[in-house]
């Protein structure tokens, strides 16, 4: 027979494996089926509209390009996500470590602590000067 207390125990361990499962899944998923050679991946409203690369394209074969090692190709594919992927996942760490370390999961939510407005300011100039750069014709 299941207590309050155990069940209460099972979704908080159910809650604080949740986030590692997706990227686990997210992971799997990349690893299995390449975005090169499956197109069920999004394809990128503004490249298929202007034909210029936005701040994102080419993120999902960056990210797969990374799970096999293969960092020059990850930056080739999209260099902003390759250099900012390390500091999201330590953003990620510690904002999961924060709800780890709550005492009641069950009362806490998931929530991104947040940035200040000029490191905001920061990334939206880095991105728009990244997109400028990359669709110069070189």
């Amino acid at each position: 027979m299941m207590t309050p207390a155990s069940g209460s125990r099972i979704a908080n361990l159910s809650r604080a494996a949740a986030p590692l499962a997706l990227a686990g899944l997210a992971a799997t998923t990349l690893l299995l089926f390449p975005p090169a050679q499956y197109s069920f991946y999004p394809q990128c409203p503004i490249y298929n509209s202007l034909h210029l690369l936005c701040p994102g394209c080419g993120t999902t074969c960056a990210l797969a390009a990374l799970l096999r090692g293969h960092v020059k190709e990850a930056l080739r594919l999209n260099a902003l996500t390759t250099l900012l992927l390390p500091i999201l996942i330590a953003y990620a760490i510690g904002t999961y470590r924060g709800l780890l370390n709550h005492k009641d999961l069950n009362h806490r939510q998931m929530t991104w602590s947040r940035l200040p407005s000029g490191v905001l300011y920061a990334i939206a100039a880095i991105a728009v000067i990244f997109t400028i750069v990359r669709n110069l014709p070189l």
